[in-house]
């Protein structure tokens, strides 16, 4: 009996906890911020997950960096490197919401390159990936980001 009275009490005070948490939240108000000019800048994305959702946040923060960096007059340069089992998420079938934040990405002038050496551990025919050329491919993705973080490439260390 005292088991089942902790794991209740645990369950009322989790449900507690979210009805405060809903009763004080409030519409988004935008701040006016005062911001340096963000200039010119370079960031490379690994990416090593082949789970959609990861991806899209991936793509969307890399997206919404370039957008704000132009309206401040800015540039960011960015990359997306793809290595291990997040190759797979360029075969097809895909999911079609991902297929367009791809497009939009390399609209953008964002460019994904993908490993060759997890292609050939997949045995992976780069001709089956959705929008790779031959050009996307990099030797090692680890090494990609590796020699980009080197030569003055920020790396995004969430992955």
């Amino acid at each position: 009996m005292k088991k089942l009275y902790k794991s209740g009490g645990f369950l009322i005070a989790a449900a507690a906890a979210m009805a405060f948490a809903n009763s004080v939240r409030a519409d988004y108000v935008a701040p006016d911020m005062h911001h340096e000019q963000y200039g010119e800048f370079k960031v490379v994305v690994p990416i090593t997950s082949s789970e959609p959702a990861l991806w899209m946040f991936r793509l969307h923060n890399v997206g919404n960096g370039v957008k704000v960096a132009k309206e401040s007059g800015g540039t960011m340069h960015a990359r997306v490197v793809l290595y291990g089992s997040a190759v797979k998420m360029l075969t097809e079938p895909m999911d079609p919401e991902l297929k367009e934040v791809i497009d939009a990405t390399r609209a953008e002038g964002i460019q994904i390159t993908v490993c060759n050496f997890s292609l050939k551990g997949m045995n992976q025919d780069w001709h089956t990936l959705y929008g790779v050329t031959e050009s996307d491919i990099v030797p090692s993705g680890f090494a990609e980001v590796g020699w980009l973080g080197n030569h003055g490439w920020a790396v995004d260390p969430a992955n």
